[in-house]
């Protein structure tokens, strides 16, 4: 056994019993790359990836290739989702140095941590014009050892300007309508009319973009929706048998997956569906909601309440080995197309009995691993996405759910101070919670408050968004960076900004400080969320699809400002009315309390339930027994 042996992560600790000399990013590797002036290889993956899983049992698992690695380097493994800010950071690098990124993602470094050379996967013989693994690392060794000033040179240039894209300054042009015209337009150009989705293969889902796109209602919008919709839900990246999505699509029809199935994926994309129903009125789309929750639940929720983060691609080493099938298991010819090792993929309509007799027979077969670490940032989606089906569902299950996930955020996932950790596992806490942690928790709780009506989860929303505002924003150009302040100085400090193929931490954070800024009438707040705008004013017109919940914040910004203020319960006629249609510029707060100031004053009419429609906090007349028109 290494150095992985006493971490939590379960990626680090599939990699524990490697012949390789791995440390877990900190101080000890860099320590030692100094004293004994070796470069670093750093690989950064996660557990469920399966081409991780392929070049760790090629090459990681080889005596041979590891007594080379051990011999040149000091060996770095890191959980991309653990140290989101390490992998942002040597992302960048590696898609400025080959143009393309991805995981597994293999860095070499300096011993000071400046990155020279960079690649993905490396396969164990020379194949398709790439090195071996090991030729790879004979080639860079030999580099270090005779154009090491060259390669410093390199990488100093490298962290400066990856370094330099973190402060880029706000625009100065104004913030209009125009600006979500033009996204709409830019996305339709890159839209696959055929398949539905945008660009070409591989396809992951384009849940923020697809957000967006109803909020615009326009004829053209919807199309792209519900084609897109229908296509990744038709079976192959979408589970027909047990429900949830695959993370992507290795081909443009939706068909082929890679099979991991991610939490993060699942908690975007129910909502995504949930709202297209509404719009639509399309009740197949309440299907997938449905599937999908139940799937998150029945999967991925652990003993504590917190949701797992994902299930491997693998089982037994065969990649979708469990959920891909063959004639001879019953399942009709017609529903099947081929996949690999014999099997096919289940696509087209699938009875209901047929179905539950494939699940009951597939809940037989080895099951693909589980990441059962709890991730703050992941788990705030997921909150969201229960909250929401449940209040529009009226679905206990989900509800208690949604409760359970806050109630382990506020407890396991909190230190004393306040703070947020990024993860959990059976017991022990990992790392100091960064922006999209902060972020989602906020979306997360502000949701569960609507659809409960219990003003601690506002409460604590607003308080975790002043926190992530004093931790990671930046006062010079705006918008907030990935990892605290004061927290591990690395090499370069990164600003996530784009919203491919999930909700960055700024743009999610703007989103949740237009909402509280409107509830407790706070101009700064609203400032904060619009120096994020101002930072990618001048790319929603180059590549709006990459900014799909960024344009969402911008419509909120630019949407007459509407507030509904709900005393009494939130499940009475007049307050689910109130809150019945698509209104996702409209804030929401249910009391009465005290100390939040959109209720203040309010109160409950004649004893009965009331509802107040606000523009700016100068409301109508409380409706009791009339409905309100919010639209």
């Amino acid at each position: 056994m290494n150095r992985l042996a006493t971490e939590t992560s379960p990626y680090l600790l599939q990699h524990a019993g490697n012949p390789v000399d791995w440390y877990p990013w900190g101080a000890e590797a860099l320590e030692r790359a100094r004293a004994e002036d070796r470069p670093i290889l750093l690989s950064v993956g996660y557990s469920a990836c399966h081409w991780c899983h392929v070049m760790a049992h090629e090459s990681f698992e080889s005596a041979a290739t590891a007594a080379v690695m051990n011999e040149h380097f000091v060996n770095v493994k890191v959980d991309r989702e653990e140290r989101p800010d390490v992998d942002a950071l040597y992302m960048d690098a590696t898609v400025s140095m080959t143009g393309q990124g991805g995981w597994p993602m293999t860095v070499f470094l300096t011993p000071t941590g400046e990155p020279f050379y960079a690649g993905t996967y490396f396969p164990p013989e020379p194949r398709h014009g790439m090195p071996s693994f090991t030729q790879l690392l004979l080639a860079v060794a030999e580099a270090w050892s005779a154009q090491r000033d060259d390669l410093v040179a390199q990488a100093k240039r490298l962290v400066e300007a990856v370094r330099q894209s973190a402060w880029i300054e706000p625009s100065s042009e104004p913030l209009t309508a125009a600006l979500l015209d033009d996204a709409e337009h830019g996305i339709a150009r890159t839209f696959d009319r055929t398949n539905g989705g945008f660009g070409r293969a591989p396809k992951f889902p384009p849940a923020s973009t697809i957000e967006f796109l109803l909020r615009r209602e326009s004829p053209p919008a919807l199309a792209m929706v519900t084609k897109t919709l229908d296509a990744m839900a038709a079976g192959g990246m979408y589970d027909l048998v047990g429900g949830g999505f695959h993370r992507y699509s290795v081909d443009d029809r939706w068909l082929v997956p890679h099979f991991e199935k991610m939490l993060y994926d699942n908690a975007l994309l129910a909502p995504a569906y949930l709202h297209a129903s509404v719009v639509t009125g399309e009740a197949r789309y309440r299907t997938v909601v449905e599937e999908t929750l139940d799937y998150m639940i029945r999967e991925l929720r652990l003993s504590g309440g917190g949701l797992a983060s994902a299930q491997d691609a693998d089982t037994n080493g065969v990649e979708g080995l469990t959920f891909t099938w063959t004639e001879e298991e019953g399942v009709p010819a017609e529903l099947l197309l081929p996949f690999e090792h014999g099997r096919s993929i289940i696509r087209g309509e699938l009875p209901a009995d047929l179905r539950a007799r494939l699940h009951a027979e597939r809940d037989l077969r080895p099951q693909p691993g589980l990441d059962d670490k709890v991730l703050a940032a992941w788990n705030g989606r997921a909150r969201a996405a229960l909250a929401v089906g449940a209040r529009r569902y009226e679905r206990a299950d989900w509800l208690d759910a949604a409760r359970g996930v806050g109630e382990f955020l506020l407890g396991p996932l909190s230190r004393e101070d306040g703070r947020l950790f990024r993860s959990w596992r059976e017991g022990k806490v990992s790392g100091e919670g960064f922006l999209d942690d902060y972020a989602n928790a906020a979306h997360g709780l502000i949701e569960l408050h609507i659809a409960t009506g219990e003003v601690r989860w506002l409460l604590e929303a607003h308080r975790l968004a002043l926190l992530a505002i004093d931790l990671f924003a930046d006062p010079r150009n705006g918008g907030f960076f990935l990892a605290p302040t004061g927290g591990e100085e690395l090499v370069a400090r990164t600003k996530g900004l784009d919203d491919n193929p999930i909700p960055s931490g700024n743009s999610m954070l703007a989103h949740v400080l237009l909402r509280l800024g409107r509830i407790w009438g706070d101009d700064e707040l609203e400032r904060q969320a619009v120096s994020v705008l101002r930072l990618v004013e001048p790319m929603l017109g180059r590549a709006p699809g990459a900014f799909g919940w960024m344009l969402c914040g911008l419509d909120l910004w630019l949407a007459p400002p509407r507030e509904i203020a709900i005393v009494g319960a939130v499940d009475s006629p007049v307050a689910r009315t109130a809150l019945a249609t698509f209104a996702p510029n409209t804030v929401v707060a249910v009391g009465p309390e005290t100390g939040v100031p959109l209720l203040e004053g309010k109160n409950l009419v004649d004893g009965k339930p009331a509802v107040y429609v606000c523009e700016r906090f100068v409301c109508r007349a409380p409706l009791v027994d009339e409905l309100p028109a919010i639209d």
